[in-house]
């Protein structure tokens, strides 16, 4: 849903971040901000601050940060429209409802429908388990040690051996054939009409929302599949669905712990693990980390022992990474899923294994390392070899070289000697690199990285004190604009605050409303307006900072101007304003 940006900002405005922020955190004021322990990572000193003037909250811990909106989206993982609700709701402001055209709305219809109907057909296996019927479903469920209580909070249900039970009981209720075949829970077909499943113990999926859009069901006795789902419907798409997602993503946990199936999970959420979800009979897609990317940035995978989840585990590790989450792996032996090692060792014990939890670059060093017969001489040098080649994954010099660190001493691997390997692997790969120790954190782009750095951070510093004090737009005019800011995002932010100073009314969170949609933009202009200097500075001492940071910017503008000037008479223009940056001086008296 599509809201206007009127109506957002009025949502917005209507509710104080202060008081927003202090029904979850526990806030003392200090100046004209007040300071917390952030929410969204474990510390002991508080660096979560919320801004009144700002109507903004910015942890500069881990650089969390936005405004009333985001805030609800990050603690409690509503969507933007959920959050709006409940502040619109708080505020006393009425949302406009969506106009949809007569398709749109035939569409809506339909999902609604299929949506009642999945309901009802989840409601009905629930009441089949508990009748006469279904005692060979209940029996094993509590046979697999599952109470009652969370046999009622997952919905499970039995699906009876009649093939057409719940057919004719949705038929009862008045829906049609094809509404029914949309489902995905009956065939409808010339030779006759029959349940998708039966004789099965059920598994309702639900989507964030807890709305039930597929099922699972495991076959009673011997019969094939073990494991069915509904097939992809309007509803139900198993790459981009999580079983038990609607639950962890409530966890406080700062992590998730993905297995392999239905029982798994239930067993990890009966045992106070609420942060466990699983794929749903398919391998784990860049679709499923995307999503766990919405709720958290660390994952640890908690696969079967055995061959099979070795291998979903090594498919799982690239894709996590890809998308920017921390990954370890957990190890289960001598038992073979979370379902089997809790029952055995209890949840205490399950708690030291995430505790302990390996590293998942280590752990595919321990799989390689299975390849590999390390009493042969010759099968050493290339299990070696093949570690050294797998830490040139890593970039960045010291990354690599703190992870060279922990497989030297985890493959018990002189350090130096692997160092050195890694170095002289790297010079046949990269022509011209030095054979010995190469000084790679001074490497030409990491110094260009670290000018770029320094720029943004005084375009951010900038940023923040006209923000802070718009009396500062005067000592700036003239000198500074927004075309200063070179970069499209900075740029973008700084005409919207020159705009708002223009208009008299400079509104930080509002402006972030404009990237609600792009999480890594979202943060970075959060940080745009949170940059600090060093509270220890004097009066005189800020005073030569606030010039200092004015010259950088226009100097890195000038330089990037003259490196795109086109003609003679432009670039004779920058270097006079070059020269003239010399002998500026700002006065802030």
């Amino acid at each position: 849903m599509f809201y206007p940006e009127d109506i957002v900002e009025e949502v917005r405005t209507k509710n104080d971040i202060v008081d927003i922020v202090s029904g979850y955190v526990k806030l003392q004021k200090k100046g004209s901000n007040y300071f917390g322990l952030c929410p969204f990572h474990n510390e002991k000193s508080p660096s979560f601050s919320v801004s009144p003037s700002k109507q903004m909250y910015y942890c500069f811990g881990c650089g969390a940060g936005g405004n009333a909106i985001t805030f609800l989206m990050e603690y409690e993982n509503y969507s933007f429209p959920e959050a709006l609700q409940v502040l619109a709701d708080r505020a006393g402001v009425e949302l406009p409802k969506e106009e949809m055209t007569k398709e749109a709305r035939a569409q809506a219809d339909l999902r609604a429908t299929l949506l009642e109907i999945n309901k009802l057909a989840a409601n009905y296996f629930y009441y089949q388990l508990k009748q006469p019927q279904g005692k060979l479903g209940y029996d094993y469920l509590t046979g697999r040690k599952l109470s009652d209580a969370t046999i009622l909070h997952f919905g499970l249900g039995f699906a009876n051996k009649t093939s057409d039970d719940l057919y004719r009981y949705l038929k009862s209720k008045g829906y049609k054939d094809e509404i029914l075949k949309e489902t995905g829970l009956v065939s409808i077909e010339e030779r006759g009409t029959h349940d998708k499943f039966w004789n099965r113990v059920m598994f309702p999926i639900m989507d964030v929302n807890n709305r039930v859009i597929g099922f699972g069901g495991r076959v009673m006795g011997d019969g094939a599949p073990k494991y069915l789902n509904s097939p992809e419907t309007r509803l139900f798409d198993k790459s981009r669905n999580l079983y038990g997602l609607n639950y962890a993503r409530s966890s406080r946990k700062k992590y998730m712990l993905i297995c392999e199936g239905y029982m798994d999970v239930i067993a990890m959420h009966q045992a106070g693990f609420t942060n466990a979800v699983a794929s749903l009979g398919t391998a784990f897609t860049s679709q499923h980390a995307m999503l766990i990317k919405r709720y958290t940035d660390q994952v640890i995978l908690t696969y079967d022992s055995d061959g099979a989840g070795v291998k979903a585990a090594l498919r799982a590790i690239p894709i996590l990474k890809e998308v920017g989450i921390s990954c370890k792996v957990l190890n289960m032996k001598p038992y073979k899923d979370p379902d089997e090692f809790i029952k055995n060792m209890g949840a205490e014990a399950f708690q030291e294994r995430i505790d302990q939890a390996q590293n998942s670059f280590l752990f595919e060093i321990e799989v390689l390392k299975r390849d590999y017969n390390l009493e042969d001489p010759e099968q050493k040098t290339n299990f070696y070899n093949a570690v050294a080649r797998k830490l040139l994954e890593f970039p960045e010099a010291l990354e690599r070289d703190n992870y060279t660190q922990a497989v030297a001493r985890e493959q018990f691997i002189p350090y130096q000697e692997l160092k050195q390997l890694v170095s002289r692997l790297s010079s046949r790969i990269v022509p011209g690199a030095e054979q010995t120790q190469p000084r790679e954190e001074f490497s030409p782009r990491e110094r260009k990285k670290e000018k770029e750095d320094g720029t943004r951070q005084s375009q951010r510093l900038l940023l923040t004190w006209l923000i802070e004090n718009p009396k500062l737009f005067d000592k700036i005019e003239g000198i500074i604009t927004p075309d200063d800011f070179r970069e499209d995002l900075y740029h973008q932010v700084a005409q919207m605050v020159f705009d708002g100073h223009a208009r008299g009314d400079v509104n930080p969170a509002g402006i972030l409303n404009h990237f609600i949609n792009d999480e890594e933009q979202y943060k970075e202009v959060a940080a745009l307006f949170n940059a600090s200097l060093k509270e220890s500075l004097n009066n005189e001492e800020q005073k030569k900072a606030f010039s200092e940071t004015v010259i950088k910017v226009r100097k890195h503008s000038l330089d990037e101007a003259s490196r795109n000037a086109s003609d003679i008479e432009t670039l004779q223009k920058i270097i006079q304003a070059q020269s003239a940056l010399k002998t500026l001086h700002i006065s802030l008296d």
